[in-house]
């Protein structure tokens, strides 16, 4: 496959290092973290054996339906993005990594997604979402890495509302963001009926605080929740921990 011939002007493919898949990005709009990374690896692992219905909002270049594609069983993956910059790259990503029949792009606004997917319908849904409430040093709440970042064109509670109609009873949510932001994840998750179920620490090292929070939540599920051993990314060498290599695919 000439891979280059899916590439516009200045873009570059990234190696995804899982099932020969290539990713479309470009340098200086809003490119893929080890965030969204981990976020897949959590979401497979404890989404392991299931199949159906997958989406993800506030896909970007369209990472984490392809991750979950080569590590779960899911034979539908719909990934929301309102940015057609970003959602033109995922598609050709799609396209260029023979998926299409199993991943499916939308361009569109969540808050407008009804219009598009029906309620009560996935197994699964996986969110990256805008970590920053608006107005925290934002300068063009136009530009592609203010979006992707600050919650201008979607708030968390955005996020959680699309998520709960989406998902049918007992379907699975997956989410990483901000420990800063660990209050407001808890109490708006539970207030969305999207029931806290399982939460996990990253640090990138021991010594460090956390740098990210991954949690689990299952609609209309009880009130318990488990709190998993931390994720350390780097050991004392500045090595990837046996952890990334293992569970992670490092």
């Amino acid at each position: 496959m000439n891979r280059e011939g899916y590439l516009r002007a200045n873009e570059r493919l990234d190696d995804l290092q899982r099932n020969g898949l290539y990713i479309i990005q470009h340098p200086k709009k809003f490119c893929f973290g080890m965030d969204a990374v981990l976020l897949s690896g959590f979401a497979a692992g404890h989404a392991s054996g299931r199949n159906g219905r997958a989406l993800d909002l506030c896909t970007g270049t369209g990472i984490i339906p392809l991750l979950i594609s080569a590590k779960t069983g899911f034979s539908s993956i719909i990934g929301m993005e309102i940015q057609e910059e970003m959602a033109d790259m995922a598609k050709r990503s799609v396209e260029m990594n023979a998926l299409s029949e199993r991943i499916k792009i939308i361009t569109c606004d969540i808050k407008e997604a009804a219009d598009y997917i029906q309620a009560a319908s996935f197994d699964m849904v996986t969110v990256n979402p805008p970590y920053f409430k608006a107005g925290h040093g934002i300068v063009n709440p136009s530009d592609t890495k203010t979006i992707s970042r600050h919650e201008v064109a979607c708030t968390l509670r955005d996020v959680l509302s699309v998520s709960r109609s989406a998902l049918k009873d007992g379907g699975y949510f997956f989410m990483v963001h901000k420990p800063q932001r660990l209050t407001d994840v808890l109490f708006e998750m539970r207030s969305a009926g999207l029931e806290p179920k399982t939460l996990k620490t990253v640090y990138p090292k021991i010594s460090s605080e956390p740098s990210m929070i991954l949690i689990e939540g299952r609609k209309g599920a009880g009130t318990e929740i488990r709190i998993e051993p931390p994720l350390i990314i780097y050991d004392e060498n500045g090595k990837y921990t046996e952890e990334m290599y293992t569970v992670y695919g490092y």
